[in-house]
């Protein structure tokens, strides 16, 4: 199958091997649960790194299973462990992918091809890749080649720039020069995350990620600062094709079946 014009940002686009069959390409966003992971047990999203108290949530695969049961179809599933270089879930991700419950973007950690072949053969819909993506260019070009459609590079923006290793190194580099470099190569996404010091989406990053989604072939997802279903509506004006969704679902902040009934893909 070709690869789809600029600008296609539909659930086709962001899962291209789920909706390949269909020749139809939906132009409706989508929200996508996210499961973070430390020390072998899902805890609440949004614990700071190094936290000696992250709040317990119960086994990662019974809360994926519960997501599926609210009606979403996707999953993102983050490593914190090897995110951080603290360790691994590695194994408890393969589980979650292989239990079958939703459609899985494994993320946390990834730096290698052999990282990325694991999770795929695993059965994995999607890869996020990180600061080696966006610092090595070289290596982004090989491995999305290598797993054309499958690799979402995930990129943390601050007033334009590219900020990298857990928002602490701010690289000389604009977003958009950087999105203009991977023209051309078979991603299967951008995540970006871009938020202001209180945490919250300020006017200005949404005129930031809607200018991402215009000027970006790839289909773009925002990560977190969504706290109302105005919040969501917001970012498919702009034409973002999914949204990460973490502590707003497991406080009961937004309702799950809710947003699974307009958003869950």
């Amino acid at each position: 199958m070709q690869r789809t014009a600029p600008r296609c940002k539909g659930r086709a686009a962001v899962w291209p091997n789920a909706w390949a069959a269909a020749a139809v390409y939906f132009v409706d966003m989508i929200a996508i649960p996210s499961v973070d992971l430390r020390r072998g047990i899902c805890i609440q999203p949004g614990v700071p790194a190094g936290s000696d108290d992250p709040i317990a949530l119960g086994h990662p695969i019974a809360i994926a299973r519960s997501w599926a049961n609210a009606g979403f179809h996707r999953l993102h599933v983050l490593d914190l462990d090897a995110d951080s270089g603290a360790g691994s879930n590695t194994s408890l991700v393969e589980d979650i992918v292989r239990d079958g419950a939703l459609d899985v973007q494994a993320s946390g950690g990834v730096q290698s091809t052999d990282q990325i072949e694991r999770l795929v053969d695993a059965g994995a819909t999607r890869v996020v890749v990180g600061p080696r993506a966006i610092e090595e260019p070289n290596w982004l070009g090989s491995v999305s080649e290598l797993f054309p459609g499958m690799l979402v590079v995930s990129t943390d923006v601050r007033e334009r720039r590219v900020v990298t290793r857990g928002w602490v190194r701010n690289l000389p580099l604009d977003i958009f020069d950087v999105i203009d470099e991977w023209a051309g190569l078979p991603l299967g996404g951008v995540l970006v995350a871009s938020l202001g010091v209180n945490g919250h989406r300020t006017p200005q990053d949404l005129a930031l990620l809607e200018d991402v989604a215009e000027s970006c072939e790839f289909p773009v997802i925002a990560a977190g600062g969504v706290s109302t279903m105005s919040d969501l509506r917001a970012l498919e004006h702009r034409g973002l094709a999914a949204v990460l969704l973490g502590s707003v679902l497991y406080s009961g902040e937004l309702d799950a079946r809710a947003v699974a009934q307009e958003y869950g893909g």
